[in-house]
């Protein structure tokens, strides 16, 4: 099992004791750099980071294009990944997500991962001039099939309900053959299987625990057998993003998580992301969820669904991830209030003592994926 961080762009109101919004938001970008720097060098595989739109407060990440290969020139090993590019026509044009992504190949010797989402709030996709929500949908099916043909053909032409093309060569082509691993974000049994069905990883923002998640794992293990990628090969990944604070002191680690903020996070998703069902007792906004107890926390650590404590209580929660066939598991320390040196602490802490217990494979899955598909194809 491999090992990403997420990164999100959580600017909460006064974040840090800051006043300034335009400071608080400058400062958690930098945390965001550092933090990734850092898992580069402490045994993390994978990097990812959001695009969102006019979210207020929940994510400040809009262009993580521009961050993306930022964070490439400072790391040498990490692969960086979209999570996601956005890739419905009126948002992003799909000739430059194929310009993107390739650009990305080339400049970081093959470290870039491309996710793709439609993504997941009327005020995004109403803020770009999509009035209905089911039009991602067809928008997604229409284009993801596509940069297949864009990266490898020269004379590309396309004449589509969303976007068309005259014939043109979309430049520069992926460096490393094929193409980047595809991916794209799914929340629902019918996505795992769909995405399967396409040869594409899946991006899971499930927030209940393992055995929760473990039904839709199996649904896209079985799917996946019969792939018909819309890539040049499978990708046959499950990621899932869980809660995860790691602490040499387990109740130093409890406590830190009654004051992570999670839960005013939880009220601002559930306030944009208006494509996701409201789970009972989320309130609607301005009204937001109280702070959790010590209680909650305990309850969630002891059900697996957040991955907290020292070292070995770690561990323990990721064996039930592993046993449900997880094949990269994705912590978001950042998605909190917590200081800055906290979150460092805990991502090298994690990153050498426990990373090195779960996974002793120097090659990162989507790299063999993608070179055996390279071998077949020469």
């Amino acid at each position: 099992m491999e090992f990403g961080l997420f990164c999100g762009g959580f600017t909460p109101r006064g974040l840090w004791g800051l006043d300034d919004p335009a400071r608080a938001e400058h400062e958690r970008l930098l945390s965001e750099v550092e933090l990734a720097v850092l898992a580069d060098r402490t045994n993390w595989k994978y990097w990812w980071t959001t695009e969102h739109h006019f979210l207020d407060e929940y994510s400040h990440i809009s262009a993580n294009e521009v961050l993306l290969p930022w964070v490439g020139a400072r790391t040498e090993r990490i692969h960086l990944g979209s999570g996601i590019f956005n890739i419905t026509p009126p948002v992003n044009h799909p000739a430059r997500v194929a310009e993107r992504v390739a650009m990305l190949d080339h400049l970081t010797e093959g470290r870039f991962e491309f996710g793709t989402g439609r993504g997941s709030s009327t005020t995004e996709q109403q803020g770009f001039g999509i009035s209905d929500p089911d039009l991602t949908k067809d928008m997604f099916d229409e284009v993801i099939g596509e940069f297949r043909r864009m990266w490898s053909e020269s004379d590309y032409s396309f004449e589509g309900r969303f976007f068309s093309m005259p014939t043109r060569n979309v430049l520069p082509k992926p460096w490393i053959k094929p193409h980047p691993p595809m991916w794209v974000a799914a929340g629902n049994p019918g996505t795992f299987e769909k995405a399967a069905r396409m040869g594409l990883g899946v991006l899971c923002f499930t927030r209940g625990s393992p055995r929760d998640l473990a039904p839709l794992v199996e649904i896209y293990k079985t799917a996946i057998a019969d792939a018909d990628p819309v890539g040049e090969y499978v990708n046959d990944n499950v990621a899932v993003v869980s809660q995860f604070l790691c602490l040499e002191d387990r109740e130093q680690a409890r406590d830190w998580m009654v004051r992570a903020g999670s839960n005013y996070h939880s009220s601002l998703l559930y306030r944009y992301l208006d494509t996701f069902p409201r789970p009972p007792g989320v309130p609607e906004w301005p009204a937001v969820l109280p702070p959790a107890t010590r209680d909650v926390v305990d309850e969630r650590i002891e059900q697996d669904a957040s991955v907290v404590g020292n070292p070995e209580d770690c561990l323990a929660a990721l064996r039930q991830f592993e046993a449900i066939g997880c094949d990269q598991v994705l912590m978001g320390p950042s998605s909190t209030t917590w200081p800055h040196d906290l979150c460092v602490e805990s991502v090298e802490l994690f990153g050498k003592q426990v990373i090195p217990e779960l996974d002793r494979d120097p090659e990162h899955r989507t790299s063999r994926f993608r070179r055996e598909a390279a071998a077949a194809a020469s």
